[in-house]
């Protein structure tokens, strides 16, 4: 029989059989009720977690406004389809922003979005562009960015928060939908 013990109470393991301190947890819970979601089998470090949440809520914030002056900026030949491209992504990023926020204050933190902030906490950099095929380019740019550092950051997560690293994945995913979008558009211009 193996016997663990910890944060997540006690379990016994013998012969495929999982038994766990049914009493401890629900003890834990109730001594512990002011920690919301995060119980003692919390396995990330929560303020590493809180300031990768924010970081990544910058990102998306960067990425939102960066995509909605793409938008109203978008001129010459085809560039109402880009356009509508860039409106969508924007949304979408939108959406990635307000999320991140709720994860925030599920782990008892506070999203920071304050703009003078937004600059030098986000992944990506807001780049104007000087064209439509330079905008392309510079979403393209960052959403590879977006990408690289949010598998960081799946990996960093790990099963130390599931929670948190679904999310992650949930959003990367879309990221490489928007990348993938970027570069179709990226080479029938080039």
């Amino acid at each position: 029989m193996t016997k663990q013990s910890g944060a997540h109470g006690t379990a016994s393991q013998s012969s495929g059989s999982f038994v766990m301190d049914l009493q401890k947890i629900r003890d834990d819970a109730r001594k512990h009720i002011s920690d919301g979601p995060v119980t003692s089998s919390y396995g990330a470090d929560r303020d590493t977690v809180l300031k990768l949440l924010n970081d990544a809520l910058a990102t998306e914030l960067v990425c939102t406004l960066r995509y909605k002056r793409h938008y109203f900026m978008a001129k010459g030949i085809n560039s109402e389809a880009v356009a509508t491209e860039f409106a969508e992504h924007a949304s979408e990023e939108q959406e990635h922003a307000d999320r991140l926020a709720e994860r925030i204050v599920q782990l008892g933190g506070a999203p920071d979005f304050a703009p003078d902030r937004l600059k030098t906490r986000a992944h990506s950099e807001y780049k104007e562009g000087t064209d439509l095929t330079d905008m392309i380019r510079e979403n393209l740019i960052a959403e590879r960015i977006a990408i690289d550092t949010y598998r960081e950051i799946i990996r960093y997560l790990g099963d130390k928060d599931v929670t948190t690293r679904r999310l992650f994945e949930e959003i990367l995913s879309v990221e490489e939908e928007h990348a993938d979008d970027m570069a179709d558009l990226l080479s029938g211009r080039e």
